[in-house]
């Protein structure tokens, strides 16, 4: 047992020698957890606003504020355009969310959010070089329901002071509307995190997985554990990639979904997981077992919880089998006991576990990148080209069954993801302005750069502060304690 230093690198060591495995995987969750009660609680969470501009004499004041500003409120009275140049908006995300699914935690209440969409805003800024503000909002209406229709007309009416929106931890159905509304109707980018996010990040994964197996995408037989805006979006991207749907199974909490599932077709709600009904599962399988059977893939995102996937089910899967559980806080079954059952690749939503597919590579970089080109909108073929271009990033410095995507580490994957999602805004057509690949690569990358300096200074001049040892030490000496009573 080693002592934890702040960096909280080499984690495993810090807990008692005689520890399993799964009291190790769980002592890990309860510290992290704890910690970060902590360390939210000390530093009063973790986003602030500071200025960009100097004041280097007190008639700056009448620059940035009035009477000078006059002229930039009228300028962009005569075209709106001009608030992407005279303003930050050009570089300012909303990250709008009514917690209705956050986490594995269900309904939170609005402000149970915030700290989630801080985090969200933290790692756009380190991580993308991005500004972003957390709205948590009240979604319900009279009669107590949450009504997507609130969170459309939010969304609508606040979408003038920002660059592009980030939805999170939007309950399905509602999740669905949303979406797909706000894409239409906005003139701005509306991305769905939870499922546009954590779909191009499994996607990328996936890619790279199934390389290292020697299998192709068009061959490939995929389950599906969960039928929520996650895996249905992950089921969809993976379809337009060159996945076959007659290969592809999907659960939710019913069972498997195929063309008979009238309780979804009745219910319009569920739109998205119909069309899935109508071209998934021909042969109409009901049960897991048997749709594991020889099975090259599983992706799954539902209940957390090391008991959700069975190890049995794991056992019966196809040669060089494909694991990805990636609910959280806890995967639904922990890498080591799917690596016992014969999975040759486990990937999870954690950075505490090998193969992190998580939505943190993903939305700076997309976001970015949509920003870079004021893009209207975030198409398919975008999110699908931010997963090949997290899928090239990690096989050109290589990959291996424990290393199949980047890193949050890796900075300069987000830059190359940003450029190449913006060419493919410029190829869709969505885009309000056009530069060269080079271009939009240089400009994110010095974005990012500043970010990470500024961060970096401000640690080192004493304005953030490092956080006590003695904080982390509580944390740690409380959850073995917990899994050791």
């Amino acid at each position: 047992m080693e002592k934890l230093k702040t960096n909280l690198e080499n984690l495993n060591r810090a807990f008692p020698d005689q520890f399993t495995q799964d009291q190790i995987a769980k002592a890990k969750t309860l510290f992290l957890k704890k910690l970060s009660e902590f360390a939210h609680k000390y530093y009063g969470g973790k986003i602030q606003v500071v200025p960009k501009a100097p004041v280097v004499g007190f008639n700056w004041f009448n620059v940035w504020y009035t009477p000078g500003v006059s002229i930039v409120s009228t300028e962009i009275r005569a075209n709106n355009d001009r608030s992407y140049d005279l303003t930050n908006r050009g570089n300012l995300v909303a990250v709008v969310s009514d917690s209705t699914r956050v986490l594995g935690d269900g309904d939170c209440t609005p402000p149970g959010g915030l700290g989630v969409m801080e985090g969200k805003a933290f790692l756009m800024k380190y991580l993308g070089g991005l500004d972003a503000v957390a709205l948590c909002i009240d979604s319900r209406n009279e009669k107590g329901e949450n009504d997507p229709e609130r969170i459309i007309q939010f969304v609508k009416m606040c979408q003038h002071s920002f660059g592009g929106v980030n939805l999170e931890d939007i309950s399905q159905p509602n999740c669905f509307r949303v979406l797909d509304v706000l894409r239409e109707e906005c003139d701005i980018p509306v991305w769905h995190d939870d499922a546009q996010g954590t779909a191009c990040v499994t996607l990328a994964g996936l890619i790279n997985a199934l390389k290292l197996t020697g299998k192709k995408l068009k061959d490939a037989r995929i389950v599906l554990y969960g039928a929520g805006a996650s895996n249905t979006t992950i089921a969809r991207l993976i379809i337009t990639d060159g996945g076959d749907p007659t290969k592809m199974i999907l659960f939710d909490t019913k069972g498997s979904l195929h063309s008979d599932r009238e309780d979804i077709r009745k219910d319009t709600r569920f739109y998205r997981k119909w069309e899935l009904c109508e071209t998934t599962n021909p042969g109409k399988i009901k049960t897991m077992e048997e749709a594991m059977k020889g099975a090259d893939v599983l992706i799954s995102l539902s209940t957390p919880g090391p008991e959700t996937i069975k190890r049995e089910w794991i056992r019966v899967m196809g040669p060089k089998s494909i694991v990805f559980v990636c609910a959280n806080p806890v995967p639904e079954i922990y890498p080591y006991a799917a690596r016992e059952e014969g999975a040759y690749i486990v990937a999870t939503g954690r950075g505490d576990f090998p193969n992190q597919v998580n939505n943190s590579i993903g939305f700076p970089g997309i976001l970015k990148g949509a920003l870079l080109v004021r893009a209207r909108k975030i198409t398919d073929s975008m999110a699908i080209a931010a997963a090949h271009s997290l899928a090239n990033y990690a096989e050109k410095r290589g990959i291996s069954p424990e290393n199949i995507v980047p890193t949050m580490d890796e900075a300069e994957v987000f830059p190359q993801e940003a450029a190449d999602v913006a060419m493919q805004a410029i190829k869709d057509g969505v885009a309000r302005v056009e530069m060269t690949h080079k271009e939009a690569f240089k400009k994110a990358k010095h974005d990012i750069e500043e970010s990470r300096k500024m961060a970096k200074s401000m640690t080192e001049c004493g304005f953030i502060e490092a956080p006590p040892e003695s904080m982390i030490q509580e944390a740690l000496d409380w959850a073995i304690q917990k899994v050791t009573a």
